[in-house]
């Protein structure tokens, strides 16, 4: 079986996402996507993040139409793991993909393939993320592209213990950013045509102004934020 694993911050989860998890299940025939919002973004840790409660239950209403897209507990806070809600589940220390990836293999057969879904921009850090040499050697990457990005700047993205050496890469900067790019123990796969013009920064700053999200959210995301009061300045009104 072939399994996906999306992992983020999902503050709040949006369009984009989705039309990556779509694209990469149709390619490589994901049985499953487990949508894993993080209880404590590594990257994220001195800015304010919605609660994980919110970030999870809109991640859940976006999901729901689809069988194949799972929302996942794998990172949730340690008193819904003592709930019994959530085995596996850590403490409020960072969320690192590589324990969530390892967490994950071990409920999987061993001829399972797992695929970490993520967009080009935040590849482009993946060098700094923890372990990034031990995580690309765990499980496969699918890797949402956009125009502007060339092969070689994804090559140059990886660890300096695992980047081809320039040389290699220089031809790649006239190469689109496609296709699959495979290394010892690196496995990248290139989506083109899957990257939408939105940010969930975006998103909190229209909903702060209390314009509408239809554009960017699944209907019953959009109305969860509307209801909640979710992203409105302090002191505004729930409306």
């Amino acid at each position: 079986m072939n399994v996906g694993l999306f992992g983020g911050s999902f503050d709040p989860i949006h369009r984009g996402h989705v039309a990556l998890a779509q694209a990469a299940a149709e390619r490589f025939s994901l049985r499953q996507v487990l949508f894993v919002p993080a209880n404590v973004p590594p990257h994220k840790q001195k800015q304010p993040v919605t609660c994980f409660v919110h970030r999870y239950a809109m991640v859940a209403l976006a999901t729901q139409d689809e069988k194949q897209f799972v929302p996942s507990l794998l990172e949730a806070p340690a008193e819904l793991r003592r709930a019994g809600t959530a085995k596996g589940a850590v403490a409020a220390s960072p969320n690192y993909t590589l324990d969530t990836v390892r967490r994950l293999k071990q409920t999987l057969k061993k001829a399972d393939r797992l695929f970490l879904l993520i967009g080009v921009d935040a590849f482009r850090d993946i060098a700094k993320w923890h372990e990034a040499k031990a995580l690309l050697a765990e499980c496969a990457f699918v890797i949402a592209s956009r125009p502007g990005f060339s092969l070689r700047d994804v090559a140059e993205s990886l660890p300096e213990s695992v980047r081809p050496p320039a040389a290699v890469t220089k031809p790649f900067q006239k190469q689109a950013a496609s296709g699959d790019l495979v290394l010892p123990g690196v496995t990248l796969h290139l989506l083109e045509g899957v990257q939408q013009n939105v940010s969930a920064t975006m998103i909190r700053e229209a909903a702060a102004k209390g314009k509408p999200l239809g554009r960017w959210l699944d209907p019953r995301v959009a109305e969860y934020i509307r209801k909640m009061g979710l992203y409105r300045r302090k002191g505004d009104a729930k409306s």
